[in-house]
């Protein structure tokens, strides 16, 4: 996972990083937590601009939650409760799930979006319950750039200070990322073995 996301990242610079961002909250198993200090790790080379960097992990973690809000938004909470009814063992997402996401949102509003942009796994499907909510498009996107661009920086600018000890430290976050993504997907076939315990069948 390390080796596969520097190759990209210095293929194809802030291009590879928004792309990453991008597909980071719309399938979480692609950690930012990764991602942008290899980006800041890299600047720190010489191999691009820090601040070229944060925009660009801004802006592809801006775009996958709109991704997320149009989906709230286009398909509202009555059918994605009956999506996660029809196919929730594979989404890993049963009804009542839609509903406390809703809840939530409903209690939190704003800072939900802000907060929720830092948090992992939560950062992507936070934006789904905004959707449904109707959040005002602009006030949306104000808050998820502002939570975004506060973890990103962060995050990049934790790996640029890092330097040339990097390198020791890919020793350490190499075998951690697989095991992040090993304990997602197991996580998920846990979900979807144990789903019918969880979300008996309608008599």
């Amino acid at each position: 996972m390390f080796d596969w996301i520097t190759g990209l990242i210095e293929s194809i610079g802030a291009l590879g990083v928004a792309l990453l961002m991008l597909l980071e909250n719309v399938f979480p198993p692609i950690p930012s937590e990764l991602v942008m200090p290899l980006a800041g790790f890299i600047a720190a080379g010489g191999g691009a601009s820090l601040w070229v960097m944060i925009l660009a992990g801004t802006v592809g973690a801006v775009a996958g939650a709109l991704f997320w809000y149009w989906v709230g938004r286009r398909l509202g909470a009555r059918r994605l409760r009956e999506l996660a009814w029809r196919h929730g063992r594979w989404m890993a997402v049963a009804p009542e799930d839609i509903d406390k996401g809703n809840d939530w949102f409903a209690r939190h509003g704003a800072a939900a979006v802000l907060i929720g942009r830092m948090i992992p796994t939560v950062r992507t499907f936070v934006s789904v319950p905004a959707g449904v909510a109707r959040m005002p498009l602009l006030r949306f996107i104000f808050y998820t750039t502002l939570g975004s661009a506060f973890w990103v920086t962060l995050l990049t600018v934790a790996g640029y200070l890092l330097e040339s000890q990097y390198e020791a430290v890919s020793g350490i976050v190499n075998p951690v990322a697989t095991l992040v993504v090993v304990g997602l997907v197991g996580w998920y076939l846990w979900r979807v073995a144990t789903y019918r315990r969880r979300v008996p069948l309608e008599e």
